[in-house]
């Protein structure tokens, strides 16, 4: 976490911008992406009116998967798993690698097209 406030008396923490680092998970920076993608995949379903159903057939995944995939809960799904989610659901994926500014080591980014509704 970052710098601590006062706002009218109550203490307010001010978060990193990652959660799941806020949290204290090892793993804090593949959660965000992950959440990240499931976000999109959520998005996705909703734009479309699938039902849980109608979404494990386009996903190949079961009903009970995506209940918990919609509700947060993806430990054990891996990205690659995501990023096959969203090419079934019509988009494109592309992975672009990069050298990093010799400052800092490397990062994961996920962006989002403009027009990818």
């Amino acid at each position: 976490m970052k710098r601590q406030r006062n706002t009218e008396g109550v203490a307010v923490q001010e978060g990193s911008g990652n959660v799941y680092a806020d949290l204290g998970y090892t793993d804090s920076e593949d959660m965000a992406v992950k959440a990240q993608l499931v976000t999109k995949i959520a998005d996705i379903i909703r734009q479309r009116g699938l039902t849980q159903e109608g979404a494990a057939r386009v996903l190949s995944l079961t009903q009970p998967k995506i209940s918990k995939l919609l509700k947060g809960q993806f430990r054990g799904i891996s990205e690659r798993r995501l990023l096959r989610c969203l090419t079934r659901l019509g988009r494109d994926v592309e992975i672009i690698v990069k050298p990093a500014p010799r400052r800092r080591a490397g990062r994961l980014t996920v962006l989002f097209a403009a027009n990818a509704r």
